[in-house]
């Protein structure tokens, strides 16, 4: 906890971000530090709860609430009340490998089920863990420091996202050699590409690659499993393998007029975005400079997409989703600690209404077809609004409202709808068994799979989720592969 009182003396306070109409002309992370002073207040906020659920990391009701690191919060809280800056940096790495990619991206759902939040606004954990980490590397507190002895055990991990790394990172602490194999042109998967800048600097996930490199850590990229190397040659070269390829297998729209130029799936733009940005070039990037651009879907991918279109240059940004505008506060069925689902200004949002004058979310809206001029090029998008009613079950159905059908000019959309599961071709080429939602089944202690010997993580396994989430399914691979080649293991 920081101080007794503490919650009750101040108020939450979070760093206000970039000025939303400056940050969109360039590429840099939208978010500001608050000074250490203020940190240290927002550290006395942490109070002396008894049972603190914000790293209970489990789910409720579907929902998840606390974290699933586990992260010692109160601890790191009050070391930063109390000005032991290091000390709060020791303890936050015992649970967490990458803070500084989880104090960027994640949406925080320690701070959902904080028990101050019950009536007051929640600490600010993840301002508070930014600020560990970052001081950390600032003050050089972080080095490499490899293991001192080695087991001659050889793994290969297949994928570079946050499971992969986190699992490799746990592996090789345990003193095994690690090799990192990576389809793409760059290490970090999702970190590198499926995450705008703006979000989350590249420049920190290639500091922690190379930290990991000078910790021992072999990465091999422009590598792809199946193709250039097969399940053969991993499993007579390395004593284990742990897949944890991420959800790759898009979901699609398929309605009339699909097949029409400028329709894209939401990823494919912001990774061709993010390669043009890092490789100085615009020649593969799909722009949306003077478009008009609708983006099909209202999770975190289809913001990212505004906020990628806004720096581009679009003429207008609109963003549609099936579900209504969530309340202000938590509704009966989603209470504390479940994470609150509730309206919130996403930094794309903010930077939209600041460029265009208005929030760019349509609500209850469902697309009918698409349409294209004589030379195939998208023109317009047909739409219908829809009414939502819940059934006593809890369910719930849509009926379209007659009469509010409405076209829309654009020459952009950008398909952000989620996941349907992994990438198969590497799922059948290791002849692992899968559910019905076409995620890896690993079911010998969560982590094995059907295939001695093969682990599988991360969204490959848990089906598409948050960066926290990959962080964990990685290092509980680890465990699990530490155990499988060591007789017991060790690690956390």
């Amino acid at each position: 906890m920081g101080k007794a009182t503490g919650f009750i003396e101040y108020d939450r306070k979070t760093a206000p971000g970039r000025n939303p109409v400056e940050r969109v002309k360039d590429w840099k992370e939208y978010t500001t530090a608050l000074p250490e002073k203020e940190l240290s207040i927002q550290g006395a906020r942490c109070m002396d709860c008894g049972t603190p659920f914000c790293h209970t990391g489990q789910m409720i009701g579907g929902t998840p609430s606390g974290c699933p690191l586990y992260n010692l919060i109160p601890e790191w809280n009050d070391l930063v009340y109390r000005g032991r800056w290091k000390e709060a940096l020791d303890r936050l790495m015992k649970t967490n490998n990458f803070p500084e990619f989880t104090g960027r991206v994640c949406p925080a759902p320690c701070e959902g089920s904080c028990t101050v939040a019950i009536n007051d606004p929640a600490v600010a954990i993840k301002s508070i863990e930014k600020a560990i980490i970052d001081k950390g590397f600032e003050e050089g507190w972080i080095v490499p420091n490899p293991p001192k002895r080695r087991t001659g055990k050889h793994v290969a991990v297949v994928g570079s996202g946050p499971a992969g790394l986190a699992a490799a990172d746990q592996l090789n602490k345990a003193g095994h050699l690690v090799t990192v194999f990576e389809r793409d042109d760059r290490i970090g998967g999702l970190l590198m590409y499926g995450i705008p800048s703006m979000k989350l600097e590249k420049e920190a996930v290639e500091r922690r690659v190379n930290l990991l490199k000078n910790e021992g850590i072999e990465f091999v990229v422009n590598t792809t499993i199946g193709k250039d190397i097969t399940k053969e040659q991993l499993k007579e070269e390395y004593d284990a393998v742990i897949l944890c390829a991420g959800a790759q297998t898009h979901r699609d729209i398929v309605i009339e007029g699909r097949e029409a130029d400028g329709i894209y799936l939401a990823m494919e733009y912001l990774t061709k975005s993010m390669k043009g940005l890092l490789d100085q070039t615009n020649e593969k990037i799909i722009s949306a400079k003077g478009k008009n651009v609708i983006v099909i879907g209202g999770g975190d991918t289809g913001a990212d997409c505004v906020a990628t279109a806004i720096r581009q240059g679009a003429k207008s940004v609109v963003q549609f989703g099936k579900h209504e505008r969530q309340t202000v506060t938590r509704k009966g069925n989603n209470p504390w600690p479940q994470y609150p689902n509730t309206f919130t200004l996403d930094y794309a949002y903010a930077e939209a209404a600041a460029v265009y004058g208005e929030d760019p979310r349509e609500y209850l809206i469902s697309t009918k077809k698409f349409v294209a001029d004589e030379h195939g090029k998208l023109k317009e998008l047909h739409t219908v609004h829809m009414k939502k009613t819940y059934l006593e079950d809890g369910s719930y159905t849509m009926t379209e409202i007659p009469g509010s059908e409405q076209v829309w000019p654009v020459e952009l959309v950008l398909v952000a709808i989620g996941f349907s599961g992994t990438d198969m071709p590497l799922a059948n080429h290791f002849g692992v068994d899968m559910t019905d939602r076409n995620t890896v089944l690993a079911k010998y202690g969560k982590y094995n799979t059907n295939e001695e010997g093969i682990f599988a993580a991360g969204d490959m396994r848990r089906g598409q989720s948050l960066v926290v989430w990959a962080i964990h399914e990685g290092r509980e691979a680890a465990r699990e592969t530490d155990r499988f080649l060591m007789g017991e293991t060790k690690l956390p």
